[in-house]
């Protein structure tokens, strides 16, 4: 079932609640109308907090935006996050230079000959946190390899525990997407979907 479709756990705030919320939390307007705010506005310390720990990895990283966002993009695919696939779907593309060769390949990269030795690094890390909590010295050592500097080493990591964290988050709740966004862009294809061969 697509997120569309779920009633999420905790209710979505109304417009106005989140609009007079917002302000008061000091969270740009650009967030209020999507659908994790409008729930995490419920506890708005908790809504600032975390806007303003995305928006330092966003916005002001030393781990290249690009690299940052195929990771995002692997932990919603291999977590079943479709709330945080759509939502840096869009992001990716129109942010962060990628394109969506780029993010179709986090679906199977270890198969991609489109990815590099930098991105394969990163998604290697990405999924071994998923699966085992941490990054073998094989991985780190590719890793050191094709990232440049202790900072944007240390923000990779960083970057796979909060986004991975805001998918358990995503999931535990269940946070729908817009309703006027599509399913599991750009072809609808879910991780289930995939890994039966099955296509839309």
């Amino acid at each position: 079932m697509s997120e569309n479709m779920k009633t999420p756990r905790i209710p979505l705030l109304s417009a106005e609640e989140i609009a007079k919320i917002g302000v008061e939390a000091g969270i740009p307007p650009e967030l209020h109308d999507r659908n994790i705010f409008r729930i995490l506005f419920q506890s708005p310390r908790v809504a600032k907090a975390l806007q303003g720990l995305l928006y330092a990895q966003l916005f002001d990283s030393a781990f290249d935006g690009r690299l940052r966002e195929l990771v995002i993009m692997r932990i919603g695919w291999k977590t079943n996050c479709e709330y945080e696939w759509v939502q840096h779907w869009y992001t990716a593309l129109k942010a962060f230079g990628c394109t969506e060769q780029d993010l179709l390949e986090v679906r199977d990269w270890q198969a991609s000959t489109h990815l590099g030795a930098a991105e394969k690094a990163v998604l290697a890390a990405t999924d071994e946190v998923i699966s085992t909590g941490t990054i073998s010295d094989e991985t780190w050592a590719r890793c050191e390899q094709n990232l440049e500097g202790t900072e944007a080493r240390l923000e990779l990591v960083f970057a796979i525990a909060t986004w991975h964290a805001v998918s358990l988050m995503l999931r535990c709740i269940k946070v729908p997407v817009e309703a006027d966004t599509v399913s599991w862009p750009p072809d609808g294809c879910s991780p289930e979907d995939f890994a039966r061969g099955v296509s839309r």
